[in-house]
């Protein structure tokens, strides 16, 4: 009785260790898997951070006039104009802003500073633009640098229209607001400028020769009521 109760033990051992070394093996892997699925958690961390502080410096540098856009006036057109979708309210597309320098057949340093001048006032690089046809009486070839082009869009042009209308158009001498009939039927309006120096990004000790320019300004609009509507709720001072 005593040696089958021994022998019994002496075959239990064996299975007790077995059970253990499996125990182990599983605490080992349990422990592995958590420590995979801690380094994985860091690397979103660590992924998720820097796309955080993106977003964060994206709606720390929103412009202005585009926000106000999209929480108040696009809301409120959707209601003046009627319309059925969110989609049918107008919006900006681009501004033009150019200048012509006729003057630059002469003087090619003239062209080169209205480079330079759009490129202070938009804060992106201006191209030169060439005249489409030869004009004898202006003494003009075709393929001649006569001018330069800003187009903006995005950030650039909201930004640019919040400093225009706010910050430049009362700077001009006796102003009484823009012409309200500058529109061409499709909802784009235009409208010239005598001086470049109402910018106060230009320093007018450091200009060539005060010039003139023009600003065109596209929108969705299929109409000029919308245009007119769209760029009056933006704060375009149109004269009455």
């Amino acid at each position: 009785m005593a040696e089958a109760k021994g022998k019994t033990e002496a075959k239990a051992k064996p299975d007790g260790k077995v059970t253990q070394e499996g125990k182990a093996k599983q605490d080992a892997k349990a422990k592995q898997e958590g420590k995979a699925k801690q380094d994985a958690k860091a690397k979103q961390d660590a992924k998720a951070k820097p796309e955080a502080e993106a977003k964060e410096k994206a709606k720390a540098t929103y412009p202005r006039l585009k926000k106000t856009y999209n929480e108040k006036i696009a809301p409120e057109l959707f209601k003046e104009m009627g319309y059925t979708s969110i989609m049918q309210v107008p919006k900006l597309v681009k501004v033009i802003v150019s200048m012509g320098v006729g003057e630059a057949k002469e003087n090619k340093k003239l062209l080169d500073a209205a480079v330079t001048d759009l490129g202070i006032i938009t804060g992106q690089h201006a191209v030169k633009t060439k005249a489409r046809k030869s004009i004898a009486f202006f003494k003009i070839r075709q393929g001649q640098e006569i001018g330069a082009r800003v187009t903006l869009r995005g950030n650039y042009m909201w930004e640019f229209i919040d400093r225009f209308m706010n910050v430049a158009l009362p700077r001009v001498k006796d102003f009484r607001g823009v012409n309200p009939n500058a529109f061409d039927g499709h909802g784009n309006y235009s409208l010239g400028l005598n001086e470049q120096i109402i910018f106060p990004e230009i320093d007018f000790d450091k200009i060539e020769k005060v010039m003139g320019l023009n600003i065109a300004i596209v929108t969705t609009a299929k109409t000029d009521r919308e245009a007119k509507s769209l760029l009056g709720m933006l704060g375009m001072p149109f004269r009455k």
